[in-house]
This record gives structure tokens, sequence and C-alpha cells, in this order.
């Protein structure tokens, strides 16, 4: 029988064994998303270690003044993270991937859009930066960290059944964001950790208050360098021939790189209807243009194919897929084409999907997958 004296000893040994819960890298960002779960991963029992990604390169400062997105002079974010971190009594550690991001994600945006696409390099940076060359980098500095966390709001749980880690939407579903990590990997899943996966924006603010951050009330990010885009085709944009569906010339545009499917103003033509941007001819530099019906397609055919839930996409299946971030997922079927192909049937026709856009695949709140569309029809 124990004595009191070891009894004490033996229970807080467990209490601390309990609590520890293990090393969690945060990647913070200066939000107030990142910094709640940098705090709730502390209170649940984590060792926490904060790490910013400095990715802005200062020669493009006089092209992008002030940070409307991710990218942009990056001082005042990082002042704001060496804060909260001094709060929460957390080490911070800065890597630079200015490097990797002009590789990896600026090349992408610019190879994509010049070839008539309209790409997401937020996905491209979860996969392959901020998911996997972060990560490296900062094992080789000696920093040692069981798990990786960020300020999404999406969860993953492992299924014993299916041996697979799954990708699951957020509960707020103004601020899910399951579609910008349809890329990530088994192995990438498996050291993730989503502390927000269970909460609201509103219930994160009201913890961000009620715990002193400074940022609790800070503006969200808009979408990626938002109209400062444009620096990037400097001397690679040429002019070029607005048609009709049939070939027919209306006039001219002012460079690919300026249009996207579906936009109707500031197109410079006129024919006595609304005329939309219906396609993107990349290799005859040419905008297609025509009425809003010719958006509306039944068929997709994406590639580059990240599978999460299932290991095989081996008969067709019922999904809801989403053509773009704030699209209603609609249903629709997928089967295989290839190894890395997919078709997408919908129901009902969809307005504007548009090529080098993700379209993501759900069962429910699980992600099935997904794939970049390459042509519709």
């Amino acid at each position: 029988m124990l004595g009191i004296e070891n009894f004490k000893i033996s229970f807080l040994s467990v209490k601390i064994e309990f609590m520890n819960k293990g090393k969690v890298l945060v990647g913070l960002s200066g939000g107030v998303d990142s910094s709640v779960s940098a705090l709730l991963l502390k209170e649940e029992g984590y060792n926490v270690i904060g790490v910013f990604m400095k990715i802005f390169d200062e020669k493009n400062k006089e092209c992008i003044g002030r940070k409307v997105a991710c990218y942009g002079p990056e001082e005042k974010d990082l002042e704001d993270v060496e804060k909260i971190c001094k709060l929460l009594n957390i080490p911070l550690y800065v890597i630079d991937l200015k490097k990797e991001y002009n590789k990896f994600v600026l090349d992408y945006y610019k190879r994509e859009y010049l070839m008539g696409k309209t790409p997401n390099p937020c996905i491209i940076c979860n996969r392959f930066l901020k998911f996997d060359i972060l990560l490296k980098k900062v094992f080789k500095t000696g920093i040692d960290f069981d798990y990786f966390a960020t300020g999404h709001y999406a969860k993953v749980i492992y299924d014993s059944t299916r041996k697979r880690y799954i990708l699951k939407r957020g509960i707020d579903p103004e601020k899910e964001q399951s579609y910008f990590l349809f890329l990530l990997t088994q192995e990438q899943l498996s050291k993730v950790i989503f502390p927000l996966g269970d909460y609201t924006k509103r219930q994160v603010r009201e913890i961000a208050r009620k715990n002193n951050f400074h940022i609790s009330e800070k503006e969200e990010s808009q979408d990626f360098i938002a109209g400062d885009r444009f620096f990037l085709f400097k001397g690679k944009v040429e002019e070029g021939l607005i048609v009709d569906k049939n070939g027919n010339v209306l006039g001219k545009h002012k460079g690919i790189v300026y249009y996207t499917i579906g936009q109707r103003k500031g197109l410079g033509v006129a024919r006595g209807k609304p005329l939309y941007v219906i396609d993107i001819d990349g290799k005859e530099n040419k905008i297609v243009v025509g009425e809003e019906k010719d958006l509306y397609k039944k068929h997709i055919i994406a590639e580059n194919i990240n599978l999460i839930s299932i290991e095989k996409l081996e008969k067709e299946m019922e999904v809801e897929a989403k053509i773009r971030y704030r699209h209603e997922p609609s249903k629709a079927k997928i089967k295989k084409i290839d190894e890395d192909k997919i078709e997408v049937t919908f129901l009902y026709p969809q307005r504007a999907p548009t090529p080098g856009q993700a379209v993501v695949f759900y069962n429910k709140d699980e992600v099935v997958g997904g794939g970049f569309i390459s042509y519709t029809f």
C-alpha cells in the first residue's frame, strides 16, 4: 500500500504526464486565428512553439506598398506576433522562405495566368510551403516538435477502420477552410492540429478579447495580393483579340491576365446585350465572350488529383463538389479517367467553372479529395 507522500508524488507524475501532450509548432501570421490557436493549445497542455514565415521580398515594396492579404510588407505582422508570443510566454522563430515562395507560389501564379488559367496560390502554398518546406527548415535549425498547427477552420481525425486521416469541414459555414487544404497528404495530415475546427470566428474574436489580445479586432486578409498582383506581369503581357464563340473579332483586350471567366465589366465591347468572358485562350492570346447562358457547364475534367478519405476511386461516386471557395457545394458524380484525372458531372450546370481553380469533393462533412480544373464542357 502506498504511503500518503508516495501517493502525492505518484499523482503529481500522472498529472504532469497528462498535461504534457507534446511539442506543437504553431504557424503564426499576426492575425487573430493563429494567435488564438496558440492560446488554446497551450491551455490544453501542449508545449507551444511559435513560427513566423517570412515570404515578402523587399524589392517588391515599391509595387506593393501595403499588405492586403498574405503578401506584402511584414513588419507590422511580425510585431504583432512578437507581442502575442510575449503575452503567451512562448518562444518564436522566424524562418526566411522568400526564395521558396517566389519559386513555388509566385512563379506558379504567373505561369498559370499567362496560360489563360486562374490559379489558386493558397492551396499551393499550404501543400508545398506551409506544411512541407517550412517544417523541414525548422527541423534543420535543430528545433524539435511533434505536431504542426495553424489557424485554419477545419478538422482532422483518424479513422481506424479506413486507416486514414480524414479532413473535415470546420463548423463555421462562413469561415470553413477545408477547400484550401485538399492537397495535403496523409503524412502531412498525420501531424496536423487545427484547433479552430469547432469554433466560429465570432467565438475566436471573443476569446482574443477576453485574453487581452491587441489584435482581437484585426481585419481579415483579403484575396491573394488582390488588385496589386499585376506587377508580377511587367513586360510579359501582350494585347490581343476579343472574339465571340464563333471567332468573330469584336475588339482588343489589354492582356489575358486582366480577365477571368465570368467577368462582365471592363470588356470594352458591346453587342446590344450583356457579354461575359466565357473562355481565355492562352495559346492564341484571345478572350472569348458570350452570353451568360454560355457560362454554365455540367462537366469538368480535373487533374493533379489528391484523394483523402479514400485511397482509390474505383467506381463512380456521388459527392458534393465545390468549384471555388465561396461556391455552394453542388451534387455531382465523379469517375476516374486515368490515374491523375477525374470527370465530374454535376446534377445541374454550374456557373463559370474556371480552369486553374480547384474542384473539391465532399461526402457530408468529409473531404473526399479534389483536383484542378483543366477543361469544362
